[in-house]
């Protein structure tokens, strides 16, 4: 019954924060977002998502670590000892060998034991052993034949015999299929049930297909986690977070994870006051992927915003060529959206579908040239977004659009035969082809996303104030 709106921190992607390799920084922002759970009331974190990048194009990549299993675990464990540090539960997901959005929901991961072991299984395991996690949540897919809710081997051999894991499994929404099996094969808690679960798992228990004693291990296992929650505690939540502080740290993480791929003698930015920011990412910076790993925070910074907030002039006519085209594709938007119904609630679900995506602007060779007059250097940037439930494209996704390839040639043709600089800055939570065109610019800076403060976190690179690092 509250007009108010409550924010939390946009802290950069996983992938940004294991690009830092830095354990001790990672653990310092699960800290952060232990203490926001816990400011509102939170008894358990549903992450960190910590599959591999094993699928280049997993539209959830942006929220899980690496390709490395080593690396996965470490940063994984960080994150996790962070957050429970305030007496707050972490359910690191999805257990196990989750490569894909595309059909994740009847996905059959064929996997050799060596490979199931030396990767898939690795991270999880360093993770069980080095921040024993309150939760563990199983993904959708199945596993050489059997959903990964319903795999017994998975979760009591491996997980618990093996591991000596001590806290609960809990279903991802509506994952499995069989509600017997599910809680037979050692995953404690469906999520979030359904009356045919109900039905289903008291029918078992009164047939004794589900043994009594099965369910009395999950019900034990639940009440032990239940019990050391703040809630029992009568912990007093007051639903004020402490944002400002937690954003100083997301910007040092965004800096820390950011990597120079390039640099001809370009980076840091010196003797420099014009700038033309080119591509409407430029402008419209994105802060983290969509679906699950999303969240509302109070405000962004773009990149413009952060380097007129550091005393730099925007190019007039870039800028000027982002706004018309911006208002254009706006108000078709805003036609078509008059001739639909609105969305109300189901607009959450169709951003987690279909992720906002950068405007793609066409810039004409003679509109590059005028920006040149005035600018001392160009900086484009490339716009990648993605998120849950659908998997990225090859073309105009992980391949550069046409307009993008032209866009990158003309800027570096025209302000090179002036003696002036190109930068393109790639602001993506997932893998691109660079290889076509890595020879144009003169630098090259993989900004990832940065959570909310991603801006400034790129103009400290830009302008030397902090060293990259990632």
């Amino acid at each position: 019954d509250e007009d108010k709106r409550y924010y939390s921190t946009a802290f950069p992607i996983g992938t940004l924060l294991a690009s830092t390799w830095n354990t001790e920084l990672v653990k310092n922002v699960g800290v952060s977002i232990g203490s926001e759970a816990k400011s509102y009331g939170i008894d358990v974190v549903l992450g960190p998502g910590v599959n591999l990048h094993r699928h280049p194009l997993c539209g959830r990549n942006f929220e899980y670590y690496s390709e490395d299993p080593f690396l996965t675990g470490h940063i994984g464990s960080a994150m996790i000892n962070g957050i429970e540090s305030n007496g707050i539960g972490a359910s690191p997901k999805h257990f196990a060998v989750n490569n894909q959005e595309t059909s994740r929901n009847w996905n059959d991961a064929i996997v050799s034991e060596r490979a199931l072991r030396e990767l898939y299984l690795k991270s999880f395991e360093i993770i069980v052993k080095e921040s024993q996690p309150w939760a563990i949540m199983t993904s959708y897919n199945k596993i050489n034949g059997t959903y990964a809710a319903e795999n017994k081997r998975l979760l009591t051999n491996v997980l618990r015999k093996e591991w000596s894991f001590e806290g609960l499994v809990m279903t991802d929404w509506y994952g499995g299929r069989n509600s017997t099996n599910i809680i037979k094969s050692g995953n404690d808690l469906i999520e979030p049930g359904t009356k045919n679960d109900w039905d289903d798992l008291k029918e078992s228990a009164i047939d004794r297909s589900l043994p009594i004693l099965d369910i009395d291990t999950s019900v034990k296992r639940i009440l032990k986690l239940v019990l050391k929650s703040k809630k029992m505690q009568n912990y007093n939540f007051d639903n004020n977070p402490k944002l400002k502080e937690h954003a100083l740290v997301a910007r040092k993480a965004g800096s820390e994870g950011i990597i120079l791929l390039k640099n001809k003698n370009t980076l840091p930015i010196n003797n420099i006051n014009n700038i033309a920011l080119i591509g409407s990412a430029s402008y419209e910076f994105i802060t983290g992927g969509t679906g699950s790993g999303d969240v509302d925070e109070a405000y962004s910074v773009s990149l413009d915003e952060a380097l007129k907030n550091n005393g730099y002039k925007l190019n007039k006519v870039a800028f000027e060529e982002y706004l018309k085209q911006n208002l254009k594709t706006t108000q078709n938007k805003e036609e078509e959206e008059e001739e639909e119904e609105d969305p109300g609630p189901i607009d959450f679900l169709m951003r987690m579908v279909n992720p906002p995506k950068p405007l793609d602007i066409n810039y004409s060779p003679e509109l590059i040239n005028k920006t040149s007059e005035t600018a001392d250097i160009a900086i484009i940037t490339i716009g990648r977004n993605s998120g849950e439930t659908a998997d990225r494209k090859v073309k105009d996704d992980f391949l550069l659009s046409k307009s993008e390839i032209e866009m990158i040639e003309n800027t570096c043709k025209i302000y090179h035969s002036k003696g002036k600089k190109v930068i393109v800055v790639l602001n993506i939570g997932g893998v691109i082809e660079t290889k076509s065109w890595k020879n144009l610019p003169d630098a090259i800076l993989l900004a990832w996303q940065g959570g909310q403060e991603a801006g400034n976190s790129v103009v400290d690179i830009i302008t030397g104030k902090i060293n990259p690092s990632g």
